[in-house]
């Protein structure tokens, strides 16, 4: 039996692997995250969690837009430049392959398998380690095909930021 049942509960919940990326002031960045969800059916609105104080959290923050990029599992190549912060990797945008999405201008990654462009609605900032960030989705494109169970999850890869 597991120490911490709760811990233990929280790391078999399955959760995506995305690549969120913002732009405020000339300024851009990507960095990956796994807790997204659709929050709202109408008008369409997607919830993610930020760590406080997170390089993402202030362009965010400042430029109130971000877009959340999708991969599909045999793509997770792709992604891997940017599953370091920015604090271990600064230059990571300098070397990354992007272009602007038409609505909010944050980069949507080569590789991608498809991305939603989102506007801020609004920022919750509960007490915990995390912000919430809800964002109304203003656009989006599949740009490669594939069913649910072709995106690229943290179990699929064997990681876990859960407990």
């Amino acid at each position: 039996m597991a120490e911490d049942p709760i811990k233990a509960i929280l790391k078999r919940m399955p959760y995506g692997f995305y690549a969120i990326t913002s732009t405020a002031a000339g300024e851009s960045n990507a960095m990956v995250a796994n807790w997204v969800m659709q929050s709202s059916f109408s008008p369409r609105m997607v919830t993610l969690a930020l760590q406080k104080g997170s390089y993402t959290q202030g362009l965010i923050e400042t430029g109130r837009v971000f877009a959340v990029n999708l991969f599909l599992q045999s793509d997770f190549d792709a992604l891997r430049p940017f599953t370091k912060g920015r604090s271990k990797n600064p230059d990571k945008m300098a070397q990354a392959s992007f272009t602007p999405a038409p609505h909010t201008g944050c980069p949507v990654l080569q590789g991608a398998a498809a991305y939603l462009e989102c506007e801020v609605a609004a920022l919750h900032d509960d007490g915990g380690d995390h912000i919430l960030v809800v964002g109304l989705v203003v656009g989006g494109e599949v740009l490669k095909e594939g069913e649910v169970g072709d995106t690229l999850t943290l179990p699929k890869i064997g990681w876990s930021y859960a407990g």
